[in-house]
């Protein structure tokens, strides 16, 4: 597969007609990077910067206008320090890479980001980063404690020499506005020798999958950060007691405990008794497992496999995908509930899937301004509506599915402006007009849904480091015109 689409993880964007760059560039180094955006400026090129290449959109590897891509593949260092606790991250460097190499140094270390081993560091970090430990330790971006960026004048910058506004910028803000991240420095965390998981199949009449539901949505995001409970929903076809075959909806609940099965199932059993969890349902793993098991890579009950499969950059299988996701501050009420899970019929089996994941933990106690990530106190918890498939002629079918169950929830969610996540981009939220890219308004409808009161804040920060607006794609954030610096 060439360089191009190797890296590419939506197979939506790989058909003859995806527009292409007129050159990629796979640094080995900074000096690389700045060479890049030096030439990149004086020859009028945009820059798009890929290191896992899972933009929802593709937007690190596909622009309207020529362009070069920036692939940090090649820079893909991790160096513990486990005396300090803490990391430097080069940020083509995969979240697999960084959980192995933690995990070598010291097994009770890790760090709090996402599920997927194969997404790269460098965007995931930018936009947020949640996975397995946000009840207890927050987002990837909540525990970076320095960066390198090089800037639109080629410039590399650390946190002291870029500032406190342009270091709160890059932690959610999307790093893509600002310059080119080539390294992060983080906070390792500490994690539990064993954890303890399990997860159920359910598969029962909707209105009483709905009950379940209900409970959960009730009670997933009050729990202690010790535990993560969260449930997503498929369909899959199955034969009945007369052989004959059914579609039904199969849900999944789906748990990480810090702590042993006695104390899970004993918790389990007072909280939320319907779900009915056995000892026989857990199982305990180390942490490193714990991470494999949940990473969609390897199928964990009947492979064998070394944690080594945590490097590998091309691991899991690629599919056409799309992904909306939405923040649900109240209960939704169970017709509603009926309806949203029912929607799964009208997209074809296996395709469609949801996945309703808690809030709650320490997200309550972090401010909504720490970082540009503005969604803590009152989410209880997060919808994403995901579909994948194979056939890109099928594309937008499956992309118009997702619209319509994504309009249908609007009255559920949350609202004024219903709230977005940046690492989930959303080009139907709107997009930069290209005769003038540097409209505020016009991106103030989405910066408002990703950012919420940091919009401003980012658009200051940006007007401040990039007048000039170099660093921009689709749903950049704009610097204000000259008239009002």
């Amino acid at each position: 597969m060439s360089i191009l689409n190797s890296t590419v993880q939506n197979l939506r964007f790989t058909s003859d007609t995806t527009p292409k760059p007129l050159v990629i560039t796979t640094p080995l180094n900074v000096s690389h990077i700045q060479g890049t955006i030096l030439c990149s400026k004086k020859v009028g090129l945009q820059i798009r910067t890929r290191s896992g290449g899972h933009d929802a959109e593709g937007m690190s590897y596909i622009s309207q206008v020529p362009f070069v891509i920036v692939d940090l593949r090649n820079m893909h260092s991790v160096k513990i320090d486990v005396h300090s606790q803490t990391a430097w991250v080069e940020s083509g460097a995969t979240l697999g890479e960084v959980y192995y190499w933690i995990n070598e140094n010291n097994e009770n270390l890790s760090f709090p980001a996402g599920y997927c081993p194969t997404v790269g560091t460098g965007g995931h970090f930018s936009g947020g980063g949640y996975g397995a430990l946000m009840r207890n330790y927050g987002l990837a971006a909540d525990n970076i404690i320095d960066a390198h960026l090089v800037n639109v004048d080629g410039k590399v910058l650390d946190r002291k020499s870029m500032g406190e506004d342009l270091f709160w910028a890059i932690r959610g803000g999307g790093g893509e506005n600002f310059g080119i991240i080539a390294a992060w420095k983080i906070r390792l965390v500490a994690v539990p020798s064993m954890s303890t998981i399990f997860s159920v199949k359910k598969n029962m009449e909707i209105h009483e999958l709905v009950k379940l539901v209900n409970k959960w949505q009730n009670i997933a995001y009050m729990y202690e950060k010790e535990l993560l409970l969260f449930t997503h929903f498929i369909t899959r076809n199955i034969t009945d007691n007369q052989g004959k075959n059914k579609t039904t909806i199969h849900s999944y609940f789906s748990s990480i405990f810090h702590g042993g099965v006695d104390s899970l199932v004993d918790l389990m059993n007072k909280s939320f008794p319907e779900l009915g969890i056995k000892k026989t349902d857990c199982k305990q793993l180390s942490w490193i497992d714990t991470i494999i098991f949940y990473s969609g890579v390897v199928n964990y009950n009947t492979t064998n496999f070394k944690k080594e499969i945590l490097l590998d950059r091309s691991g899991g299988r690629k599919a056409a995908f799309s992904i909306k996701l939405d923040y649900v501050k109240k209960p939704i009420p169970e017709t509603a509930m009926v309806t949203i899970l029912e929607k799964l019929y009208e997209e074809d089996v296996g395709v469609g899937m949801f996945v309703f994941y808690p809030y709650g933990g320490i997200m309550d106690e972090i401010s909504e301004s720490a970082i540009p990530f503005p969604h803590r106190a009152g989410i209880t918890y997060e919808i994403w509506y995901i579909a994948s498939w194979e056939k890109q002629e099928d594309n937008e079918k499956h992309i118009n599915w997702i619209r319509n169950v994504y309009n249908f929830t609007t009255p559920y969610v949350s609202q004024n402006p219903r709230m977005a996540y940046l690492n989930y981009r959303d080009l139907d939220l709107g997009k930069t007009n290209f005769e003038s890219p540097n409209n505020y308004t016009q991106a103030r409808i989405w910066g408002e849904k990703y950012f919420g009161k940091n919009f401003n804040r980012l658009v200051k920060v940006k007007t401040k480091v990039d007048p000039d607006n170099f660093f921009r794609n689709e749903q950049s954030i704009p610097p204000l015109p000259l008239r009002h610096h």
